[in-house]
């Protein structure tokens, strides 16, 4: 895991930082990103940047600082972080700076401690320059909601996180429009954050990020004492309860955002199997004979952290390879980023290697696997085939050929054909929908229940 927001350089590791950072290694953590939010805390984040490599750093100035911004510290901080990016070296001639972000930027309207206007000028003048350098930021909002999304739209920012989230999932929502990350702390664990809870359950997976804000905000059940990173495991596990996942995907998935958005580490391979929860997903293909208006692709490359963008397609034995012991997972499934009966010789071959070793098998399709192959297909899937869920996705051809856009004319009529059929072939049949506007979930439901088949409605951009 990365904690993407702590305080390092605070007074409350002066004695045992080194034991912090051990204890933080030992619970796999694999990256910090320690916060400036005055001059001598962007000093202080710089020079353990430096001594530690798996420390990086941020530099701003807090809302509660930000009276004390004068335009001579903010040279400083704009000289750090260019000296950083130009790879010299500061700080007394040492190593270069992991400079990855502005911040800790904002507004806070609960304590006050700079006047508000001052708070509004410095957070607007620090987004103006992080969006030169084309740096992410990372904000801190209090009591502010208004303000601080009204100066992040005028400011054009795209590239961030709102740090130690304590909104509602109404802001979450907004600022996520705008392209912020939305970070989840300790708070998260409180039993009374019902709130925050909700929040955590509907941030969509490209946008999550975790953290612990240690020294303060440690999470259940270390709530009062000091905080720090190696903490992070018990908000993530808490997130991983609420989301319906494993402490293994919230780890995957907000590492992979970390990397991405603060240009840490090595970038996630292509993956030909990819596990969520107990399942073992295959990724055999990336082509389809949809074009679904829906379908993540279109946005990212990741579904729970995973890469799915294939540069060839795999071979039955690079398959087989990936997926190992069939019986360390409840079911593997025949699932990427495109339709794996255009590969119907593989997937058959596939899913007879893995009964054979007593393992699961479930192919998730658009049910276009008959007009693929100019046949039916169903009784080639009888006893290689354990489950099935076809993405029926409309109500009527009209709304299937608009939102879906086959390749197909007649598609959709084919579709219900493909489900109705595998009712004789296959022992388990679902079919789904998602739920956006234009597809009718009740016309949909009464469907598949003249079917005899059950519907499962997904979300919107919600995957895995």
């Amino acid at each position: 895991m990365i904690d993407t927001h702590c305080h390092l350089e605070m007074p409350q590791f002066k004695d045992d930082l080194q034991e912090v950072l051990l204890r933080a290694k030992e619970a796999g953590i694999e990256a910090l990103i320690t916060i400036g939010s005055d001059l001598e805390g962007c000093k202080g984040a710089i020079d353990i940047s430096i001594k530690y490599d798996f420390v990086y750093a941020a530099v701003g100035f807090h809302p509660h600082d930000a009276k004390d911004l004068s335009e001579d510290i903010f040279s400083q901080i704009r000289s750090w972080i260019s000296e950083s990016r130009s790879n010299k070296s500061v700080c007394g001639g040492k190593d270069i700076p992991k400079i990855v972000a502005v911040g800790e930027i904002g507004l806070d309207y609960f304590y006050d401690h700079s006047p508000r206007e001052i708070q509004r000028a410095i957070f607007a003048q620090q987004l103006v320059y992080a969006k030169e350098c084309d740096l992410p930021v990372i904000i801190h909002s209090r009591d502010a909601r208004e303000d601080t999304i009204r100066i992040l739209e005028d400011s054009g920012i795209t590239k961030g996180v709102m740090h130690c989230f304590s909104g509602d999932p109404d802001m979450a929502e907004r600022v996520m429009r705008l392209g912020l990350h939305i970070s989840l702390a300790g708070p998260v664990t409180f039993k009374k954050a019902t709130v925050l809870k909700e929040v955590a359950k509907m941030v969509p997976d490209d946008r999550l990020l975790i953290e612990t804000d240690a020294p303060y905000l440690a999470p259940d059940p270390f709530r009062g004492k000091r905080n720090e990173p190696a903490f992070i495991v018990n908000t993530a596990r808490h997130i991983a309860e609420l989301r319906g996942v494993t402490p293994e995907d919230i780890d995957r998935i907000t590492t992979v955002n970390a990397k991405r958005l603060f240009g840490i580490g090595t970038p996630e391979a292509a993956r030909i199997s990819y596990k969520i929860r107990n399942s073992l997903y295959l990724n055999i293909t990336n082509r389809c004979t949809n074009k679904c208006l829906f379908c993540m692709r279109y946005q990212s490359d990741f579904v729970k952290g995973h890469n799915l963008h294939l540069q060839s397609e795999p071979t039955e034995k690079e398959l087989e390879a990936a997926i190992g012991d069939p019986l360390m997972y409840s079911e593997v499934v025949f699932c990427g980023y495109g339709e794996p009966l255009l590969r119907l010789d593989v997937v058959k071959s596939v899913a007879a290697w893995v009964k054979q070793r007593g393992g699961i098998v479930r192919i998730n399709t658009n049910g276009q696997g008959n007009l693929i192959n100019k046949r039916n297909i169903l009784p080639e899937l009888k006893g290689l085939v354990d489950s099935v869920s076809v993405s029926l996705d409309a109500q009527d051809d009209e709304t299937y050929d608009r939102i879906c856009e086959p390749s197909f004319s007649n598609a959709f009529p084919a579709v219900v054909d493909f489900i109705r059929d595998a009712r004789n072939y296959i022992p388990n049949v679902q079919a789904t929908v998602v739920e956006m506007k234009g597809i009718d979930i009740e016309k949909c439901r009464k469907l598949t229940d003249a079917l005899n088949i059950k519907l499962r409605v997904r979300k919107l951009d919600e995957v895995g």
